[in-house]
């Protein structure tokens, strides 16, 4: 495959990677994971620690567009030299700015990221992502790295709107196969990955699309490498001058995500919601400081059991 002699590495391994070979798949994830050792390492190196031959890694590097191993390696260093020049980056917009000014231009930037999604979203793959979710036996997500959070927030509500969700957590592959080991065409998988994409993310979803299982991504874009086994691609804007991406606007997708499914559902997630309070105050977890999102009036006022009330006379 032919490539612009500016276009960078990760690019490059992102738009061939549905193409490669199980071996040269191995490469890309784990140049993609651990860049900062990769680079650093010769053709033979890299072949041992992934299990492969060193002529395979060369091939792998020609695969791209490059002339030999030394070319990708070139590349290779010069995506992570500039990835690692984001601190000067920063310094060279921020440097003379106040505080006011810096905490403006942030929150300016992140309104300008929901406003591009806002007007880039697609509709139909959103109301198509609440029906898949309603609709499945077991909801997968998984979000790693600095996607977690994202994956964590996600997962706390789909647990109060519906039954069966997994959250995948592990930095390792194997452990991420052996919590999706069951997934079926009866399931879904919701992938969430920003720039630098990650490849154990894709490898999930690659598992669950050849499991038959419906796959949605939160990504970024649609040249991200995320929408490759995904029937549903919901996509929010990420981008920030900074050394960390914006996800703000992932956020809110997910927000709407949780809306749409509680109006799906609204005395089912009310009944919950309810039987929710009612355990709290039945066992204490939570005192008088707690805000209802159940009803308009302050939550946990059901009256102690008789038990409990004996206790604290």
């Amino acid at each position: 495959m032919k490539f612009e002699k500016d276009v960078d590495v990760i690019t490059r391994i992102n738009e061939c990677y549905s193409r490669m070979s199980k071996g040269k798949k191995a490469i890309a994830q784990y140049i993609c994971d651990h860049y900062e050792q990769a680079v650093f390492m010769t053709a033979a190196e890299l072949g041992k620690i992934v299990g492969i031959s060193e002529s395979t890694v060369v091939r792998f590097a020609m695969s791209l567009g490059y002339e030999g191993y030394p070319e990708f390696q070139k590349s290779l260093s010069l995506w992570v030299s500039d990835k690692f020049g984001s601190v000067e980056k920063v310094g060279r917009k921020f440097g003379k700015s106040s505080e006011g000014e810096i905490l403006s231009s942030i929150l300016n930037s992140d309104i300008a990221n929901i406003q591009h999604t806002i007007s880039n979203i697609d509709v139909a793959a959103f109301k198509t992502a609440v029906d898949i979710i309603l609709k499945a036996r077991t909801v997968y997500i998984v979000g790693l790295r600095s996607c977690e959070p994202l994956a964590d927030f996600l997962h706390f509500y789909l647990n109060i709107i519906r039954p069966n969700n997994v959250l995948i957590r592990t930095t390792s592959v194997s452990e991420l196969f052996e919590q999706m080991i069951r997934i079926g065409d009866r399931d879904a998988i919701i992938g969430i990955s920003f720039p630098r994409y990650s490849m154990r993310t894709l490898k999930c979803m690659e598992f669950a699309n050849d499991r038959n299982a419906k796959v949605i991504t939160i990504t970024d874009s649609v040249h991200s490498p995320m929408n490759l086994y995904s029937s549903c691609n919901l996509l929010a804007k990420s981008e920030m001058a900074s050394i960390v991406d914006s996800l703000v606007a992932p956020l809110s997708v997910i927000n709407a995500l949780v809306v749409a499914l509680c109006l799906k559902r609204p005395n089912e997630v009310q009944a919950d919601l309810k039987m929710l309070e009612e355990t709290w105050n039945n066992y204490q977890v939570y005192l008088n400081d707690e805000i209802d999102f159940a009803a308009d009036g302050p939550m946990l006022q059901y009256p102690l059991r008789k038990e409990e009330k004996k206790d604290l006379e």
